[in-house]
């Protein structure tokens, strides 16, 4: 099982609507070509561009509605539903340097990756409530939220019940040496994860949180292994 998070994760209710506006000239022109039928609810039909070469054709509105390309997929969904928890473990931990470690560094660390994925939660969260998807919450086990049945990684790098403990018990040094190398497991994870979202996902939104993650934690795992180097 993945490691428990510790508190619920606050995020907006909105909704999402698409609509579709279409409109239609006649003329009295002879040369103006024949008027727009209406589609089943009575609105008018819609000009469809045809590729090169080809000839516009006109179809009803249901069909255009039909057409219209979407904008996120479930490689989308599922990156930022595993990411939820996958960030929210982070911070868990990144509290326990808090209290635990002995090192500057190493707190200073953890104070920077609360401050960057804290508010990447609340923007991933609300991103899912406004497309209508279920957000992740403390009460749950992470592991629900896991993708990997549907063909994804899963979430990566996640700690385990028992590494999460060892953690929570470790003190001092042993502490920091613990952090470093189980936040570096993380932060790979986190990478393989955005990685994989910037193949098979389209939402614009959603590549760019997996670019971000990606150059933001490959740079933390730099100064997390240079930290761990020298404790």
């Amino acid at each position: 099982m993945l490691g428990r998070l510790s508190r619920p994760l606050a995020a907006v209710v909105t909704g999402l609507a698409l609509t579709l506006s279409m409109s239609a000239c006649t003329s009295d022109q002879p040369d103006a070509g024949a008027p727009a039928s209406a589609g089943d609810d009575g609105s008018p039909d819609v000009l469809q561009p045809g590729g090169p070469g080809e000839e516009n054709a006109t179809i009803s509105p249901e069909d255009a509605e039909k057409a219209v390309e979407p904008e996120f997929n479930e490689a989308d969904v599922a990156f930022m539903q595993m990411m939820v928890p996958h960030h929210a473990q982070a911070i868990v931990m990144a509290e326990l340097a808090d209290k635990h470690a002995r090192s500057d560094r190493v707190r200073e660390l953890a104070a920077r990756i609360r401050a960057a994925q804290g508010p990447e939660i609340l923007m991933m969260a609300a991103w899912l409530e406004e497309r209508d998807m279920a957000v992740p919450t403390a009460a749950e086990d992470p592991s629900e939220w896991d993708h990997s049945q549907h063909g994804h990684n899963g979430m990566v790098g996640m700690l385990t019940d028992a590494q999460m403990e060892k953690l929570e018990r470790a003190r001092g040094a042993a502490f920091d040496r613990l952090f470093l190398r189980y936040m570096i497991q993380h932060h790979y994870g986190a990478i393989d994860m955005a990685d994989d979202v910037a193949v098979d996902g389209i939402d614009i939104m959603v590549s760019e949180v997996a670019a971000d993650v990606a150059v933001t934690q490959t740079a933390e795992i730099d100064r997390l292994q240079e930290t761990l180097d020298r404790v």
